[in-house]
Parts: structure tokens; sequence; C-alpha cells
């Protein structure tokens, strides 16, 4: 299987100041084409460090593939450098050029300037792939038995030069596919998963690797094998099936797929609608729910009552309740859910309030207690639950758990 590093450049990568999202894309996709991403490295705008790391990973891998650093201002060092390491001098690409042109005329409406004109200039020695997405183009070098490619990090730019690299480096290579296969479980640990299943783990065939991925209160379990085997994607489903089988108390779904898709699904097959009341999240969970295809389908729309008065005054929460119960209350989320179930007519609700920290928790309600109510207008069910991560985590935890709940309810009313 062919090998591959990926070179992240830019000293906002390190400081933290962008988060790296290139990578874990790159390395999707490659894995998807049967090229193991071995080794992922970043890098500041320092020259020396680029040169290492060059260096560096031509001696690990087959495939280095850099991005970053080919913008138009003074700090993007990259070009030149590919330039100096790779022995070629830089020439006016004609192709480029007019297609900079187009991009400007065409996007921007305006004439394009001499630093526009620079980002047409490429090694000699490189092949170029072409940005259809932006200035930046792909350059595509070959030495020492290595092929390194280059490339805009503006992920957008980013994805639609690797869609044209990524079959290049197949035929290149003659990679052979991989295969996954992958459900979700929720309501079980990690441990105690592994026990479960600990007997179909073990039985697993040399070529065929189970791997658990806990995210947010659920655990994937991946089965991957990789070959030429006209057979394997059969002893694959096989094992997916047993593995389906093994923890079918807690499967959500077969798919590697969101929970706010499986939700999703499960109300278009039922033909139902969700509205979504929403405190502590600020409109969280219904961003989930609307980053699926098709959702306008079953999705009414959400309060964000995030003050007494809003609560009050949109979800009709009596004043002496939330006085005496607080915002954080069984009483009060069940006065949310019906609230909004009446005003948007939907079938199903989720509604959810809680102290996500860092402050404002009591001795009686600590830093990371949540009450959500779930249901349909026969049935509202209400949940506490009790994180202990940063109020990011504790948000994600919210939305995953409403939404877990949620699916619980739609299969429970089949």
């Amino acid at each position: 299987m062919a090998k591959a590093s990926i070179i992240t450049i830019g000293d906002e990568l390190l400081i933290g100041q962008v988060i790296d999202t290139n990578s874990a894309w790159m390395a999707t996709e490659l894995n998807k084409a049967g090229i193991a991403v071995q080794r992922r490295v970043a890098v500041g705008d320092n020259r020396k460090d680029i040169l290492d790391a060059l260096d560096q990973e031509k001696s690990a891998s087959e495939i280095i593939l850099l991005t970053g650093g080919l913008g138009p201002t003074s700090d993007d060092i990259t070009k030149p450098l590919l330039c100096e390491y790779f022995g070629g001098k830089l020439v006016l690409n004609n192709e480029v050029l007019e297609q900079i042109r187009q991009l400007f005329a065409n996007i921007h409406r305006r004439p394009t300037t001499e630093r526009n004109i620079k980002q047409a200039e490429v090694p000699d020695n490189c092949r170029v792939i072409m940005n259809l997405r932006g200035t930046a183009p792909g350059m595509w070098f070959e030495k020492d038995g290595r092929i390194f490619i280059s490339m805009p990090g503006v992920p957008h730019e980013m994805k639609g030069i690797m869609e044209q690299a990524i079959p290049m480096l197949r035929e290149k290579f003659n990679t052979e596919p991989i295969f996954h296969k992958t459900l979700v479980t929720a309501g079980i640990g990690e441990s105690l998963l592994a026990d479960l299943i600990a007997p179909i783990e073990e039985s697993l065939p040399a070529y065929i690797k189970l791997a658990y991925l806990p995210r947010q209160g659920m655990v994937r379990l991946r089965l991957t094998a990789s070959g030429s085997n006209p057979e394997l994607e059969q002893e694959l489903e096989k094992r997916f099936t047993m593995l389906k089988k093994g923890v079918e108390d807690y499967l959500v779904t077969d798919r590697d797929e969101p929970l706010e898709a499986v939700v999703g699904r499960l109300l278009q097959e039922k033909g139902k609608t969700i509205c979504t009341a929403e405190s502590c999240t600020g409109g969280y969970i219904s961003q989930l729910i609307t980053s699926q295809p098709g959702s306008s389908a079953y999705y009414e729309g959400s309060f964000i009552t995030y003050s007494y008065h809003s609560k009050e005054k949109l979800l009709c929460v009596p004043h002496e309740m939330l006085e005496a119960k607080g915002a954080v209350s069984e009483e009060v989320v069940l006065f949310m859910a019906e609230g909004a179930l009446s005003n948007l007519g939907a079938d199903y609700v989720i509604a959810v309030s809680g102290i996500l920290g860092p402050g404002g928790g009591t001795p009686e309600k600590p830093v990371g207690t949540v009450w959500m109510a779930i249901g349909h207008k026969g049935k509202i069910q209400a949940y506490q639950h009790q994180f202990r991560f940063d109020r990011k985590r504790n948000m994600e935890m919210t939305a995953q758990q409403a939404l877990n709940h949620l699916r619980m309810c739609l299969l429970e009313s089949a």
C-alpha cells in the first residue's frame, strides 16, 4: 500500500489561530483511494523548517502532500522555496494566467493586479494542476522516486485540486481499494463494549481490523480490510453482520453518519415534523438538524429562549415557575416543550435548558447540569444529565443526547 505524509504550512496553524481541517479531509479521501497516511506534520512559515520537513517526509513516504504558503503576499514562501528545492526556475504559465484573468473578470468583477499575475508563475519542472476555485495552482513534482504535490491552504481550493490529484496518484501507484464498514452505538462505554464483543473481535481474520472510535457519548466501531480479492467485500459484510448482531441492544445506525442524519431519516420515514426550544445550546441543535439535506421536509423551526424574559414571552413559561424552580429545571423544560409544540404545530419537540459553564453553577445545580424534554403531543418526557466537560463539549454532549432521546422516542412510537 502506498504511504503518504501531509505537511501543513503556516504560522497560524502553530499558534492555534486556524484549525487544520485540511489534513483530516485529505487523510479520509486518501484512505478511500488505498493510500495510507502515516504522518502529519505542521510547520510555520520558516524556510529551514519547511526544507527539513520535506527531507524527513520523503524518507518516510512515497507521497508528500503540502498545503499552504502559496498566496500572493510576502509571508507566502512555499513556491520559491519549492523552486529551489527541486532545482527549477519560475516561469509564467499562460494557461494559469488565463484562468486567473477569467476568475477576476467573471467573479470578482475587477482587473487582475501585478500581484495576482505573479500567482501564474510556477517552477518550470513541475506539472501544473489547475485551480478552478482560486489563483494558486497545484504543483506536482517528482524527485528520488517520490511524488510531491503542493496546494493552497484554502480548504475549498485544496479540495478541488485533490479531486484531480487522487486519480493521478491511484494510477501512478496502482493502489488497492480499502473497504470500511462502520456502525454507531450509544448507551454503553468503550470498555464495556469491548468486553461485549470480545469473542467477535478475537474471531476476526488477520486481514480485517476493528477500530473503536468514541465520540460525544457514543462509540463507532469500524471494520477495515484492503486488497483486490473479489471475496474480500463479502467476508467483510459477513463479519459486519456478526458485529451488528453482537451490539444490537445499543445499535444507533449501521452507517458512518451523524445522529442528526439518523433522526432526519426516521422523521421522513414516518412523515413527521420536529421543532426545538433551546436555551443553553443557543440554536446548536437546530443547526445540526438543518445541516442535513432535505431537512425542510421535517423541520418546522425553533425558539431560542436564552433569558427568563424570552421564555415567558415566546413560550409562555410562568414567571412564578421560573423564579421558584429556575430555568434549569424539569418543570421549565416541559413547559418550553409544550409551548414550542403549541406555537409551531410540529409532531415532535426537543427542549433544553442547562448550565454549560464555566460559571453559573450552584451546589444544587453544578456546572454541566442540563434538563431536556423530548416527545410528542401525547407524551413528553424530561431527562436530567450531568456533563463534566468545558462549555463547548458540554454543548455538543447536550445536543447529541437530546437527538438520541429523540431517536429512541421515534422508534418507540413506531
